[in-house]
C-alpha cells in the first residue's frame, strides 16, 4: 500500500467527504460513508487510533454504571444509551470474532443487602439486551468466586455477568482498512492546518504531510470533525470565538502483571465510579479514573490518578503496585457542562457553516454514530443513498480461523484471517520469550500504514499497551527492520529512534 499515491490520491480528486480525525469516530464514519457509496476520505495528525480511541478500557459493554445512574436519576438518554450499546456490542462481535469476544465479569458481594440489589440490576441488564444478550447472569457461590479470585476477602458469593472485549487499536485500524479496500482514503499522519470556505460554507481542508512537510488543497462538499478530545481545537480553525462543547475527563489505566481467569467489577468506588481489572494480553488492565483534564494530543497518566487506582484495588486484591507494567491515559470527550461521571456518554451532532462536527458517545456505540452523521449529510446535501450495511459487513480480517504455531494463538487476535500470511513474513521473536514477531514489522508497514515505530509497538502489535520496558527492548530491532522497509538513512533511523522512545512514556 503506497502512502505516496494515497497522498497524491487526496489532492487530486473531488470528495463528498471529508473526515478530519482518525479515531473511533472518524474511522467508523468512513466505513460507513464508503459502504454507502460516497467518495470518503480520512486524514488523521498522528496515527490511526493515537488518542482515546486505543486506551480505552476494551469493553464492548451497555456500562452497568451508566444502567444505575439512569434509574436513580431517571434520566431516559442515559437508558437509552444503555439498550444501544447492549445491542451493538453483539453486533461487533459478529462483525470482528478475532478482535472482540464475550467476557465474564464478577461483580463480588459483600454485605446481604448487596446480593438482591446487584442480582437485580445485572438480571436487568440482561433483559435490556434482549435478544442481542450474550448470555445469563447468575449467582456464584462464596467457594467459587474463591476459585476465580483467591485473594479476595472473604464474600457473600458474586454476581457473574457477560459483557464484550476486544482489541481496541486493531478494530479502528480494521475499520480504515476495510474502508480502503472499498475504495476509501485514509493518511495518517496528515494534518489539517485550515479550512477551505467558498461562500461563507467550508468546502475542503489544507492538509499537511507531518511526514515531508508536503501541503495540498483537499475539495469536498461536507467536513467532519472526528477529533474527539480535540474537536473544538478544529471548530477554532472555523471561528476562534466557538464556544466550546466539550468537557474532556480523563481516564487512566494500569496494566498489572496478574493473570486472570475472569474480570472483576468492583460497584462502588469512593468517587462514585465503578472499577475493573480486566484479563488482557496475560496480564491485567485496572481502570479507570474519571478527572477534567485538559484537551491534549498525548495525555500523561497523572501520579495521583496511578496512586488512586491502586489505592482503590488495595482492599480486594492486596498491593498491586509492585506489578505495574504499563500505565496510559486517554480522554473522554464528553458533551456538555458538569460532573464528568454524570455527563451522559451521548453523542452529538453540530453543522457549522458546512463544518459537521460529531463527537461525544463512547466505543461500543461508533457504528451508530457513524450512521446517524452519514443520514444527516444525506438529508441535508440532497443525497439518495442505499440503506445501510454496516450491520452485517464483516470487517477486515474476519474469516476462518488458521492453523498457527503452538504459542502464536495471539496472532488470530490480531490479524484473524490473515494470521498466516504475517506469519510467513517472518517467524523470528522481537524479544525471545515473547510472541511477537518480525514480520509483523513488515506486515504493518506495507500492509497497515505504519510510518513510525510506536505506530508498530503501540497500535499495529499492541506490545506498548501491554508492557512499556518491553517496547523499549523491542525498539532497536524494529527501527532496524521499518529502515530499508520505509527509506530511512541512518541518521533518519537514529531520529525516529529518539523520537520514539520519548514517546513511551504518552504511547504516542
Amino acid at each position: 500500500m503506497e502512502r505516496e499515491a494515497l497522498w497524491e490520491r487526496l489532492g487530486r480528486e473531488a470528495w463528498d467527504l471529508l473526515i478530519l480525525g482518525g479515531g473511533a469516530t472518524g474511522a467508523g464514519v468512513l466505513w460507513e460513508a464508503t459502504l454507502r457509496g460516497l467518495k470518503a476520505a480520512l486524514v488523521e495528525a498522528r496515527d490511526f487510533g493515537s488518542g482515546t480511541s486505543s486506551r480505552s478500557t476494551k469493553l464492548l459493554h451497555g456500562g452497568v454504571r451508566y444502567l444505575e445512574l439512569a434509574l436513580k436519576r431517571l434520566d431516559r438518554r442515559q437508558l437509552k444509551l444503555v439498550v444501544d450499546a447492549l445491542h451493538e456490542r453483539k453486533v461487533v462481535i459478529r462483525l470482528a470474532p478475532h478482535l472482540a469476544h464475550p467476557l465474564p465479569l464478577l461483580t463480588p458481594l459483600f454485605r446481604a443487602w448487596e446480593v438482591p440489589y446487584y442480582w437485580t440490576g445485572l438480571k436487568l441488564y440482561d433483559l435490556l439486551a434482549g435478544r442481542q444478550r450474550l448470555g445469563p447472569s447468575r449467582y456464584l457461590p462464596p467457594r467459587e468466586v474463591a476459585d476465580l479470585f483467591p485473594d479476595l476477602p472473604r464474600t457473600l458469593g458474586g454476581v457473574l455477568y457477560l459483557d464484550g472485549q476486544f482489541q481496541d487499536h486493531r478494530l479502528n485500524l480494521a475499520l480504515v482498512l476495510s474502508a480502503l479496500a472499498r475504495g476509501g482514503l485514509a493518511l495518517n499522519h496528515a494534518e489539517a492546518v485550515a479550512l477551505l470556505q467558498e461562500g461563507g460554507r467550508v468546502r475542503g481542508a489544507v492538509v499537511r504531510d507531518r511526514l515531508t512537510g508536503k501541503e495540498v488543497e483537499v475539495r469536498a462538499r461536507a467536513v467532519v470533525n472526528a477529533a474527539g478530545p480535540l474537536a473544538d481545537r478544529v471548530r477554532a480553525l472555523l471561528d476562534p470565538g466557538l464556544p466550546p462543547l466539550l468537557t474532556p475527563s480523563s481516564g487512566v489505566h494500569l496494566v498489572l502483571d496478574y493473570p486472570l481467569r475472569a474480570g472483576l467489577l468492583i460497584p462502588k468506588t469512593r468517587d462514585g465510579r465503578v472499577l475493573f481489572l480486566l484479563p488482557y494480553g496475560g496480564k491485567a488492565l485496572l481502570g479507570t479514573t474519571d478527572l477534567p483534564a485538559e484537551a491534549t494530543a498525548c495525555p500523561l497518566p497523572r501520579e495521583e490518578e496511578v496512586a488512586y487506582l491502586l489505592e482503590e484495588i488495595r482492599p480486594y486484591l492486596g498491593d498491586l503496585s509492585g506489578r505495574v507494567r504499563a500505565a496510559w491515559s486517554g480522554l473522554r470527550p464528553l458533551v456538555g457542562k458538569g460532573e464528568t461521571r454524570l455527563l451522559v456518554r451521548d453523542h452529538l451532532i453540530v453543522e457549522e457553516k458546512g463544518l459537521y462536527t460529531l463527537t461525544g458517545g463512547k466505543w461500543t456505540t461508533f457504528r451508530l454514530m457513524a450512521l446517524d452523521l452519514v443520514e444527516r449529510l444525506a438529508r441535508d446535501l440532497g443525497l439518495r443513498l442505499p440503506p445501510s450495511t454496516s450491520h452485517a459487513t464483516p470487517l477486515w480480517g474476519a474469516g476462518p480461523r488458521p492453523d498457527l504455531p503452538e504459542g502464536l494463538e495471539r496472532l488470530w487476535t490480531a490479524y484473524g484471517a490473515l494470521a498466516g500470511e504475517v506469519l510467513a513474513l517472518g517467524e523470528r521473536p522481537l524479544l525471545p520469550g515473547l510472541p511477537y514477531l518480525e514480520g509483523e514489522v513488515a506486515w504493518a508497514v506495507r500492509r497497515e500504514l505504519a510510518q513510525k515505530p510506536l505506530d508498530v509497538l503501540v497500535r499495529r502489535m499492541g506490545l506498548a499497551l501491554l508492557d512499556t520496558r518491553a517496547a523499549r527492548e523491542a525498539l532497536p530491532r524494529v527501527v532496524a527492520l521499518m529502515a530499508p522497509l520505509l527509506g530511512w538513512d541512518e541518521e533518519r533511523a537514529r531520529r525516529e529512534r529518539e523520537e520514539a522512545e520519548r514517546g513511551l512514556e504518552a504511547l504516542c
